[in-house]
């Protein structure tokens, strides 16, 4: 059975004290007995305050982003060795914004791919299409080229450490929000291409996360389509009641 999934990606929000208030109302109010996977990705700043304030939980600290080497002159960059160091054995891949902004490309996220697997992290890969890809009909291809190009090349084994996250990026703090029939057509879609290209078995066994604001009024429908496993949330993950709330959804 393939492990239902909720995942808050902060970005660039909350200070140290904001980061642990909104993770204490997380903790105090997360449901105990949930099979759901909870996991929050603070700034790199409080990561290491994260793991400390959630160790003994259910709730699972995150990074948003790593380097691809393992070490060397990058100023500014974040190594996996660091993450390791301080107990973060899950990392962010791929996300729209790091693609757009910072230049991300496949091949880039293909070392990171490497690199974070080598060191045995959990990888939560991103990938989706513009909208000038949906309206054109070119998602389907944008959708492949980048998992082929990115991750794909990884062995079977190697994706036990592998979540993926279906963000289309026209849906990303915009307000607009893939249909659920959408959702699942891509979820869907990209289920097909791992099983034809890595194995039924991976197939069946892939979480997949819907990344495209996902709040509580539409948490619910989204996550009864067959092949969505749950989210990737951006703005809902900063009040913990909404949070929670699409938790509790699943």
């Amino acid at each position: 059975m393939r492990k239902k999934i909720v995942a808050g990606n902060w970005k660039m929000n909350n200070d140290s004290q904001q980061t642990q208030a909104l993770l204490s109302d997380i903790l105090n109010k997360r449901p105990q007995d949930t099979a759901t996977k909870i996991v929050v990705a603070p700034t790199f700043v409080n990561l290491q305050s994260a793991v400390i304030q959630t160790k003994g939980s259910n709730v699972i600290v995150a990074a948003q982003n790593m380097h691809q080497a393992e070490s060397g002159a990058f100023t500014g960059e974040i190594s996996v060795g660091m993450l390791k160091g301080i107990d973060v054995n899950t990392v962010i891949l791929g996300h729209s914004e790091r693609r757009a902004y910072f230049g991300e490309t496949n091949s880039i996220l293909a070392e990171k791919v490497n690199t974070a697997l080598k060191h045995n992290l959990t990888i939560i890969f991103c990938f989706g299409e513009e909208l000038a890809d949906r309206q054109s009909g070119n998602h389907f291809n944008v959708v492949e080229s980048q998992l082929r190009e990115g991750l794909f090349h990884i062995g079977e084994s190697q994706w036990t450490n592998v979540v993926l996250a279906y963000e289309p990026v026209w849906a990303i703090g915009t307000g607009e929000t893939a249909s659920p029939e959408q959702a699942q057509e891509m979820h869907n879609f990209i289920r097909t291409l791992i099983k034809e290209n890595v194995s039924a078995d991976v197939s069946e066994h892939t979480s997949i996360l819907y990344g495209g604001s996902v709040k509580p009024d539409n948490a619910q429908e989204i996550f009864s389509k067959p092949d969505v496993d749950g989210g990737l949330i951006g703005g809902a993950a900063l009040k913990a009641d909404d949070f929670l709330a699409i938790v509790n959804a699943i």
